[in-house]
């Protein structure tokens, strides 16, 4: 890894979480790494650590006063703009929920805010607090707002808080932080340069995304689901948003919120998840399928409430439609990219190749839902993709944003790849 980073200007945002000593090892980590480093600290962050400390291990003077000089060379007085042209990546480091709602709601009022709102650089976002602060929907609502206006997030993870308790809001480690700076900074090409990742590659394109377990109703208050929470799926859309798609979610589970170019079509079975694909597929790029779809639902629903018996209730079971089996011949998948999901608790690459040859599709992400933490549910997943031709990218444990992020890689290295054979 050495020197994987070398000359790429990053901006370091430290604010006042109790993690901002950890932005100490960050820092360390991409000098070593070669990147020309600068930080800007919250006035809070200076509490915990002292701007000197900074200094030293960036090498260069920490912006924490929005009316000091800019550096020496820059063609207007304002220090905020001299950093905010220089940036080729924003990371914010602690990021505490005060700062990602002052970023969210544009303010500008400190040497941070004022240069986040004059930069175009890529920003990262590494967020740190307490869980019930994390959980708040403000926070969240703030968090989906930087995200559909690209922004990327590390973390937060479970584990001990500075308040003793455990829960989710601990900062990821620096590890893990500087490795998603590589990724999104560049990666080594075949010629041993440099290679910047494409940001919104799929401007002006249409994605279709399903999410959720679908219901099949027993009765008007029971029915035949799963434990899909439609997580997934909706990490999928904020993922084709930050890439510049139009995305229609078509969710079996509670709707995220609104977003500038998501429109949300909500079902309840699976015939009903197939009519909307049907409807949504004519023109898209891509078809994404993580909905857990049921594969039995109740032959004959009843039409009032079942009541309870002392004795066994025996129900009628018949398969569902199929969503992507239905539509293996339909013409209006040509030019579209089909991806499944295959939820597996054993022969989970074997499973996921038959399917994937059975259903016609061009990518399959694997995942093993008998492991604990992972998958259906969870906020984590750890994947295989499978191509036509084999492997395409295992995912270890990491956060559903992340893994959304690698399918959408899958799919534009297969989509640049069938313009080069054409």
């Amino acid at each position: 890894m050495s020197g994987a980073l070398q000359g790429r200007r990053v901006a370091v945002y430290v604010s006042g979480s109790i993690a901002a000593y950890k932005a100490c090892e960050v820092v360390t980590s991409l000098r070593k790494l070669g990147a020309l480093v600068r930080v800007a600290m919250t006035a809070s962050a200076t509490r915990l650590v002292s701007p000197a400390t900074f200094q030293g291990l960036s090498g260069h003077p920490v912006d924490v006063d929005l009316w000091a000089a800019p550096p020496t060379g820059a063609e207007h007085g304002m220090a905020h703009l001299a950093l905010s042209d220089w940036a080729e990546l924003q990371l914010a480091v602690p990021a505490s929920a005060h700062l990602i709602a002052r970023l969210a709601l544009g303010l500008a009022d400190d040497s941070v805010t004022t240069t986040a709102l004059a930069c175009r650089a890529p920003l990262l976002l590494v967020p740190a607090m307490e869980t019930a602060m994390w959980e708040h929907p403000a926070t969240q609502a703030h968090v989906d707002t930087l995200r559909v206006r690209g922004a990327q997030l590390v973390g937060p993870v479970a584990g001990r808080l500075a308040s003793g308790r455990a829960g989710e809001g601990r900062m990821a480690e620096p590890e893990v932080v500087v490795a998603a700076v590589t990724r999104i900074l560049g990666k080594a090409s075949a010629a041993g340069g440099v290679q910047v990742e494409p940001t919104r590659w799929l401007e002006g394109a249409r994605v279709v995304v399903t999410a959720g377990g679908t219901r099949e109703p027993i009765d008007p208050v029971r029915y035949i689901g799963n434990r899909s929470s439609g997580k997934m799926g909706v990490a999928l859309a904020e993922e084709a948003l930050r890439l510049g798609a139009q995305v229609t979610l078509i969710t079996a589970a509670p709707p995220p919120a609104r977003a500038p170019g998501l429109d949300v079509i909500a079902v309840q079975t699976a015939a009903g998840m197939l009519d909307a694909v049907r409807r949504a597929l004519p023109g898209a790029a891509a078809l994404v399928m993580a909905a857990a779809v049921a594969d039995y639902r109740p032959a004959v629903p009843a039409e009032r409430k079942l009541k309870k018996r002392d004795a066994p209730l025996a129900l009628e079971l018949v398969p569902t439609v199929d969503v992507l089996a239905a539509l293996r011949d339909d013409p209006a998948r040509r030019g579209v990219t089909m991806v499944g999901f295959a939820a597996e608790t054993d022969d989970l690459v074997a499973n996921a190749r038959r399917k994937l040859a059975e259903k016609g599709l061009d990518l399959i992400v694997a995942n093993d839902v008998a492991a604990a933490g992972i998958g259906l549910g969870s906020d984590d997943n750890a994947v295989t993709i499978l191509g036509r031709a084999g492997t395409v990218a295992e995912v270890s444990r990491a956060p559903k944003a992340e893994v959304a992020r690698r399918v959408f890689e899958a799919i534009r290295e297969l989509r640049a790849a069938a313009r080069v054979g054409s």
